[in-house]
């Protein structure tokens, strides 16, 4: 499995705008085989900002390459950084592989 991630640093004040885009907007992800989870999360604060970091979970590292080269992927994304007045520093993307995963029963 792949996680990727986009965490982002909101600064103060901004914390509603960006999360009523996340919450908004179309991510395509439901029609895709090999996706298999999304959360967007909201972390510590810090003096400055909020930080958040939207996440999916893929069957694999290529399955979430193969998807943005789609057209889905850039329909999801058009305007996905919106008011760039909100962020601390632009936000940045990420991945990790999982090295173990467990699950309540």
């Amino acid at each position: 499995m792949f996680i990727a991630t986009n965490p982002s640093q909101v600064i103060y004040g901004g914390e509603g705008s960006f999360e009523q885009t996340c919450v908004s907007r179309d991510s395509y992800l439901a029609r895709v085989r090999e996706f298999l989870d999304f959360h967007i999360v909201r972390g510590p604060a810090a003096n400055d900002h909020l930080l958040y970091s939207p996440r999916t979970v893929w069957l694999s590292r290529r399955k979430f390459e193969d998807r943005t080269r789609t057209e889905a992927f850039r329909a999801a994304h058009r305007g996905a950084a919106g008011d760039k007045s909100l962020y601390l520093v632009p936000p940045y993307s990420g991945g990790f592989h999982v090295i173990q995963r467990a699950m309540s029963s």
